[in-house]
């Protein structure tokens, strides 16, 4: 007579896709895209991504003293009388026609671009930390006399900012997008960034360093690959457990 050991083995080979699976749809459902910035007023309207604008500031020797490459989209809210109601428009910054210009001292950057025929201004400034070497945008600013319903000038100012960090000496980095909250009535979403407000040499950007978003996008798909070269080895041991114990449980009478 014969008795056959290999019912844990096909009970094992059934369980084992499903767990595979549910991991499978829990880490991908896991794997979120970042939430941009809550406001109170749907958008007027969806102009797409912007396009990158390269954008440098001269000093007084004519050098190039700040660097910046970015795409730049402005989320303004503000209160309508005519439509009684609370508005918001979604702007893309267009490099072809806007001007860069600014300033550069020992610890401080400006940038300021200017569009829509000088209608509108924003206002990028830089601090440098000597101490820790490290630099950041702690202010950010934006003047515009374009709304969509005209209803006169906007205007909003920040000067304890910290976004945008970098290390003295290198650029800043960033291809994921991100959304740099001004004040309630003012986020700018930022695209693609290489920024580099002091230190620049030879008119080039010096070596990038990526920032949290950039570093942290290119480990979920490392962690969740190394899950799976887990769980195939589980599989892969468990079937070899199997089928050891399978051959073992036959017996000849």
């Amino acid at each position: 007579m014969i008795s056959a050991g290999g019912q844990p083995w096909r009970w094992m080979g059934v369980m084992l896709p499903l767990i595979l699976a549910a991991f499978l749809h829990q880490s991908f459902a896991t794997v979120a895209t970042p939430t941009p910035a809550q406001t109170t007023a749907a958008p007027h309207k969806d102009p797409g991504r912007p396009d990158r604008g390269k954008y440098n500031v001269t000093n007084s020797n004519n050098t190039v003293c700040l660097l910046a490459y970015m795409g730049l989209q402005l989320n303004i809210t503000y209160n309508s009388t005519s439509q009684n109601k609370t508005m918001q428009e979604v702007v893309n910054v267009q490099p072809n026609v806007t001007l860069a210009s600014g300033s550069c001292d020992a610890d401080r950057a400006v940038l300021e671009l200017k569009t829509d025929a000088n209608k509108t201004v924003l206002t990028f400034v830089f601090t440098q930390n000597a101490t820790s070497g490290t630099y950041h945008l702690s202010e950010a600013s934006l003047t515009t006399s374009v709304l969509n319903l005209k209803e006169g000038n906007f205007s909003a100012k920040n000067s304890s900012l910290d976004f945008l960090q970098g290390s003295l000496g290198y650029s800043y980095m960033c291809r994921m997008e991100q959304t740099l909250t001004v004040t309630q009535n003012l986020s700018i979403n930022t695209f693609q960034v290489q920024l580099q407000p002091f230190g620049v040499s030879g008119n080039a950007f010096g070596a990038a360093v990526e920032c949290q978003l950039d570093e942290d996008d290119m480990l979920i798909p490392i962690i969740v690959g190394a899950a799976l070269a887990g769980l195939v080895l589980v599989v892969l041991l468990a079937y070899l457990i199997g089928r050891k114990r399978s051959h073992a449980g036959y017996q000849t009478i």
